[in-house]
């Protein structure tokens, strides 16, 4: 969950006295995104709040992806309609993408919530504030259509997101080069509520990069469902490795991809990371699964021997790259043969960054539909466990691998110790990788880049000094 450490006063609309607004943020770094574009249209007439306990409105920016994620927004909407209920705040907006997924159906569950706000209709977010504080009898205004605003189709177009009020740290920044997804999954949601793959245009992503390069971004982070797919639906756009080209000479330092579909990483990209100069050594790469059969039902588009073959060849091509991937287990029909060939895998490649998910059977994607959830949550989680205790050791190896070699890395800022300070080096993603902690006499300054010698780990993290 994010909370704003914000306070931003906007222009009156009309004279009208501004509302102090909060946002609660939820899920998953496309979504941050939307929060930041959000912001950045609230702040023009209204009162950005850091903590949602100073608001009039709350905004809650939900994430609809699985179970978890799901009962996670509905408890933070009701937590706040307990607050609207003692009169803490006097309105409760939801957005993000469990509106969009369930749209009427939350205020049927949730009775009291103000308005409902699908992803493409963010731009009347001023005029749903407006009749929210307004609104002198909402009994009788219940069925207002500003109560309700979700588009049917979720594939509305994906234009610059720029004039976003940042919730990011100055020093890093993501920028999403498209939205939805044409890949099919079987196990995945997406498509239902962020619609079918569209890429941003070059001219928008570029626009974007500058902006944030101007404010102090050192790093941007490429983000979308399918990041590798970006210019398929463009003319002779040159893929994603043509706009990282355009990118590495705007000024940032560093440039990293999240979320790359393995079907669909060529040489042009391979060539990029290697050659280009702010392009790290890193990239993450969901592989979900090893074993071919299990692929297939889970309408991945490649094979065992076709996923091997490319990580071989990213190990091979690209010096010091970290691969960072995921895996679901406990999907429908895996037998332990098939997890096995997960241990094999993970034992063998040797993955520097790993996360794991129990499968988590959803309702209107083709394995929820068509398939039995037919692994019992205790072996998902027996599972799960095994997985992760392997991948420690490999994952601390790794760590310990780069003790006496210097690095660049990004000062975050305090860590909690007054002897350390929190840093992150090139081969760590935020919020979701390990960390460099500094041993410095001297402040460092957060959103600066230095050379660090990692002396020690502890683990996941490294422990530095700067040079």
């Amino acid at each position: 969950m994010t909370q704003l450490p914000i306070a931003v006063a906007g222009a009156t609309e009309r004279g009208a006295e501004p509302a102090r607004v909060g946002i609660i943020s939820l899920g998953c770094p496309k979504n941050l995104v939307d929060t930041e574009v959000l912001l950045g249209r609230i702040a023009a007439n209204h009162i950005v709040c850091g903590d949602p306990a100073d608001a009039d409105v709350v905004i809650v920016n939900t994430c609809g992806f699985i179970d978890q994620a799901r009962d996670e927004s509905l408890s933070v909407i009701r937590e706040m309609m307990e607050w609207k209920k003692a009169g803490r705040i006097k309105g409760v907006v939801v957005a993000g993408c469990l509106a969009q997924r369930w749209g009427e159906k939350i205020r049927e569950e949730i009775p009291g919530v103000d308005a409902v706000l699908g992803m493409a209709e963010y731009e009347q977010i001023g005029t749903v504030l407006t009749n929210v504080l307004s609104a002198r009898d909402l009994a009788e205004s219940a069925q207002a259509p500003w109560r309700t605003l979700v588009a049917e189709d979720p594939t509305f177009p994906i234009s610059a997101q720029t004039g976003r009020l940042r919730v990011t740290p100055t020093h890093y920044a993501y920028i999403q080069v498209s939205d939805g997804c044409d890949n099919a999954c079987t196990f995945c949601s997406i498509p239902n509520f962020r619609g079918l793959f569209r890429s941003k245009s070059r001219e928008a992503v570029l626009a974007e990069a500058k902006e944030l390069i101007a404010a102090g971004a050192l790093e941007l982070n490429l983000i979308s469902q399918d990041t590798t797919d970006w210019g398929k639906d463009i003319p002779d756009s040159g893929g994603l490795a043509s706009l990282l080209k355009d990118l590495d000479g705007l000024g940032a330092s560093w440039l990293r991809i999240l979320y790359a579909y393995p079907g669909h990483v060529d040489q042009a990209l391979i060539e990029a990371i290697r050659d280009l100069e702010h392009v790290v050594p890193y990239i993450d790469i969901p592989i979900q699964h090893i074993s071919t059969p299990m692929l297939k039902r889970m309408g991945r588009r490649h094979t065992k021997e076709e996923t091997r073959e490319l990580l071989e060849r990213l190990r091979a091509e690209i010096p010091d790259l970290v691969l960072r991937t995921t895996f679901i287990v406990g999907f429908p029909g895996e037998t332990e043969e098939d997890f096995q060939e997960i241990l094999d895998f993970v034992e063998e490649f040797r993955f520097e960054r790993l996360g794991v998910f129990p499968y988590s059977h959803e309702p209107g994607t083709p394995a929820g539909e068509n398939f039995e959830d037919d692994v019992p949550a205790e072996v998902k989680d027996e599972r799960f466990n095994r997985l992760m205790e392997l991948q420690q050791p490999i994952a601390f190896a790794h760590s310990d691998a780069l003790i006496g070699k210097t690095i660049p890395v990004i000062v975050e800022g305090p860590s909690g110790d007054p002897d350390l300070t929190l840093g992150r080096s090139p081969y760590d993603a935020p919020e979701i990788d390990p960390v460099v902690y500094l041993r410095s006499k001297t402040p460092l300054e957060p959103g600066t880049l230095i050379d660090v010698k990692i002396v020690d780990s502890t683990g996941y993290d490294l422990v530095g000094e700067p040079v």
